[in-house]
C-alpha cells in the first residue's frame, strides 16, 4: 500500500482507501446477511436478528456497531427494543450485483488464497520458548 501511496495524489488515494473500506464493510459474511435480512424485511429488531442468525448479542453488537458507523444502517429505539434499518437504497443493486458476480467467478473466488489465505498449521513444538 504504501508504494501505491507513492504514485497517487493524496485525494486519489483518499477515494481508493474510502471506497475499499465500503467494500469492506460488506466483505463480512454476518455483516452482509445483517443487511440482506434488513433488505428483506425493512427493518428488524436487535432481538429477531438475534434469532435469526443465532449470534451472541456482543458478536451481533459489534457487526451492527459497524455498519452503523459507517454508514449501511441507521437505528431506532423504540421502547425497549432497538430497530435497524438500511439508510440507502442503493445497497440492493450493489449487493444484487455482487451476488451475480461472484456465482459467475465462484470457483476461483473459493479458491483465492490471496484474499484470505488458508491457516497456517501449528506451531512446531521446538520453535516455542
Amino acid at each position: 500500500m504504501r508504494g501505491l501511496r507513492r504514485h497517487l495524489s493524496r485525494r486519489e488515494f483518499r477515494r481508493l482507501d474510502v471506497t475499499a473500506r465500503f467494500f469492506r464493510g460488506l466483505g463480512d459474511p454476518t455483516r452482509l446477511k445483517v443487511v440482506e435480512l434488513l433488505l428483506a424485511e425493512g427493518e428488524l429488531s436487535v432481538s429477531a436478528l438475534l434469532r435469526r442468525l443465532g449470534l451472541r448479542q456482543g458478536r451481533l453488537s459489534s457487526h451492527l456497531a459497524c455498519l452503523r458507523w459507517c454508514g449501511y444502517v441507521t437505528s431506532e429505539v423504540r421502547g425497549r427494543f432497538t430497530y435497524y434499518r438500511l439508510t440507502d437504497r442503493r445497497v440492493r443493486r450493489i449487493v444484487e450485483l455482487g451476488h451475480r458476480v461472484a456465482a459467475e467467478n465462484a470457483a476461483h473466488l473459493a479458491s483465492c488464497t490471496r484474499i484470505d489465505p488458508p491457516p497456517r498449521g501449528p506451531t512446531p513444538r521446538s520453535r516455542l520458548p
